[in-house]
């Protein structure tokens, strides 16, 4: 009836290649999305010019990494205020992933971050409220 398949197929099932490209676990995933956000937070803290705390986050970042972060080198222009709260969802975002990771130490500076941006919010808006 039919002639019989004499050459190798062309198509290939979808789990064939598992090994053709490195894979990553999850706790390097979360490590790589820990070390992004806490970098991101040591650049506005360094524009903030909060250099006791913009050391305490680049241990951390360092830490993940195995390298010493690079450091802020220029200025955005954005006013304090924004800053803060800029940092405060960074600082929120990488609380949620060390959560997620069970990394405690980046989960308690996360939470120190967090509490010491509203709290200069909450004074800059007492300043400016007459």
């Amino acid at each position: 009836m039919y002639e019989p398949i004499r050459t190798k197929s062309v198509h290939r099932m979808a789990d064939d290649d598992q090994n053709a490209y490195p894979h990553r676990s999850r706790e390097e995933e979360l490590d790589i999305q820990l070390a992004g956000h806490l970098a991101a937070l040591l650049a506005v803290t360094d524009e903030l010019g909060d250099a006791e705390a913009g050391d305490l986050v680049a241990r951390q970042v360092a830490r993940l990494r195995g390298a010493p972060p690079a450091r802020h080198a220029g200025l955005s222009g954005s006013n304090t205020p924004s800053l803060h709260r800029r940092a405060h969802a960074l600082a929120g975002r990488a609380l949620v992933v060390a959560a997620s990771r069970a990394d405690t130490a980046a989960a308690i500076l996360a939470a120190e971050r967090m509490d010491a941006h509203t709290a200069a919010l909450a004074a800059a808006e007492l300043a400016t409220t007459p």
